[in-house]
Parts: C-alpha cells; structure tokens; sequence
C-alpha cells in the first residue's frame, strides 16, 4: 500500500502545493488507518491493497475513531482518507469510494478566542527596549496588524517588508502569496527592530539567511519560541496564558469586523480560500453588539 501513498503525497505536493505540515499530517492519519486495517485483516501494511478496503472495513474503521477520539479529530482523519480514497478511484486503483455516505462527525462549533483591544495594547507596550523586547514588539504589531498565520509570520524575510509602502508579501497555505497592509504601529516597530533589535540579534558564526525575524541565538525564530514568548508575556500580564499567536489573528479579524470592514475584505487579508470559514467572525461580532446594546440601551 506504500506505493499508493507515496503517489498521494506526491499529487498532494507537486500538483495541489500542499504545506509539508499537511502532508505530515495526511501521512500520520493514513499510516494510523493502515494500521487498522492491516490487524483487522490479519495482514501487513505492506500486502494490502485498495481492493480489500471495503465499506464494512471502512464503516469499522470510523467506529473505532468515534470510540476513542474527539469529533473535530474523527473529521480531520476521514478529511485524509476522503482525499487519498478519492484520489485512488481517479486513478483507477478502486472501483469506488467506500467512505461514500458515510456521515462524517459534526465538528462542534467554537467561538475562537479574542482579546480586547486594550488588552492587545497592553501587551504591545510590555516588551523592553532590548534587542529581544525590540523584536517581540515588532512580532505582536505585526501579527495583530496583519491577521497572519504564526507559521507565515516565522517563515518572512527581509526582503518580504516594505516598510515603505506599508506591506509584507505573505506566502500563505497552498503557497499563495499575499500582500497585506502594515499599520502605522507595525510599521514603527518593524522599523525600530530591523534597525537596532535584528543587528543586535545576529550571529557571524550562525547563517540565518534573511530571516526576518531572529532566536537569542541568531538563528530563524520558530513557531514554538513565538508561541513560547507569547505565553510568558500573558501570564506576566495576569491575561489567559492559553492563548496562542492564533488568537492575535482572530483579535484582528474581529475588531476589523466590528469596525465596519467588509467581509470579503478580511478573506482576502486572511488568506481563506472559502467566505465560510471567515464567517465564524461575524458570531463573535454579534456577541460584541449584544453586549454593547445590553449596556447602552435603556430598556435592554
């Protein structure tokens, strides 16, 4: 069944420009599916092949993630095997799809976390004026200006910012590139750290390329040590240390909502293929009405 995989992955990769995060994941589900398969068949992963992956197997298989797992989890894995299932019937390998009709678990519908807009400043005005608090302002700015993904965050170099014009070039998930607008506070911060704080941060004996934004070692900053410093800087706040860079871009998605900007227009700055998945903001900013109208209104 490898064989089949590695061509998935592959198609995933050279003609829909999947992220190596998704293909890691879309690897990881389907070896976890395999293994199913293979005890429940009393063979290995190496023998199997399509033609035994039937709709009873398939039906067991999902009874088996609803046992152990959360929906959102059931959904992300059928997600995986949807796809390769798809992808094995268009090339031949199976006469149809067995995961067809079968329901795939409602995923519960959460409000994203948000925080308040003073709280956003309060957190903007902690860093020093260090090298390391000169590029963590310049971090918080930049993502609570843009709405960018931490992973497009860590992944910018020097040359993707015109401080100038007031942009970043993105390169989003299915590398998409991007152009978003900086504010003027972003702008200040990117400015003052690429002056003084990046200078301060790099190392002569490390190549860290072009990379915008720099570790205390001079190396590219990663996902985990943004998200790392974000917690320290909540907690020393007395704000929810659960909250992630993420929560910067729904912050910046709602507030932009509350507004008055268009819908459409924070898609675009978002990066979402689909105005559903930017939808789920537009809850959260009826929440913001309700509350402001239980507060202002006299006979609320």
């Amino acid at each position: 069944m490898y064989r089949y995989l590695d061509a998935f992955l592959s198609y995933l990769q050279v003609e829909r420009n999947a992220s190596p995060h998704t293909l890691a994941a879309y690897r990881q589900d389907i070896f976890e599916g395999l293994d199913f398969f293979a005890r429940a068949l009393r063979t290995s992963d190496v023998a199997l092949e399509p033609s035994a992956l039937d709709r009873k197997l398939l039906r067991q298989y999902v009874a088996h993630l609803n046992r152990s797992l959360k929906p959102s989890s059931v959904a992300r894995k059928m997600a995986a095997w949807r796809s390769f299932l798809k992808f094995l019937r268009r090339e031949g390998h199976i006469a149809h799809n067995p995961l067809e009709g079968i329901p795939t678990p409602k995923r519960p519908q959460r409000l994203p976390r948000v925080l308040r807009y003073e709280q956003v400043e309060q957190l903007v005005d902690a860093p020093g004026n260090d090298a390391l608090g000169l590029r963590d302002r310049a971090l918080w700015e930049t993502l609570y200006a843009t709405g960018i993904r931490v992973s497009e965050l860590v992944g910018l170099d020097t040359g993707d910012v015109d401080l100038a014009g007031g942009y970043i070039k993105v390169l989003g998930k299915g590398r998409k590139e991007r152009l978003v607008p900086l504010g003027s506070c972003a702008i200040e911060a990117l400015r003052a750290y690429l002056r003084y704080g990046r200078p301060a941060l790099l190392d002569p004996g490390r190549s860290a390329g072009n990379a915008l934004f720099l570790n205390s070692r001079g190396g590219r900053l990663s996902v985990r040590g943004v998200r790392k410093r974000l917690t320290t800087y909540l907690v020393e706040m007395g704000l929810d240390g659960a909250a992630s860079p993420h929560t910067l871009r729904h912050s910046f998605a709602t507030h932009l909502l509350d507004g008055g900007a268009d819908l459409r227009v924070v898609q675009e700055l978002l990066g979402h293929a689909r105005l559903s998945t930017t939808q789920v903001y537009t809850h959260v900013s009826k929440e913001r009405i309700k509350e402001v109208y239980r507060k202002t209104h006299p006979r609320s």
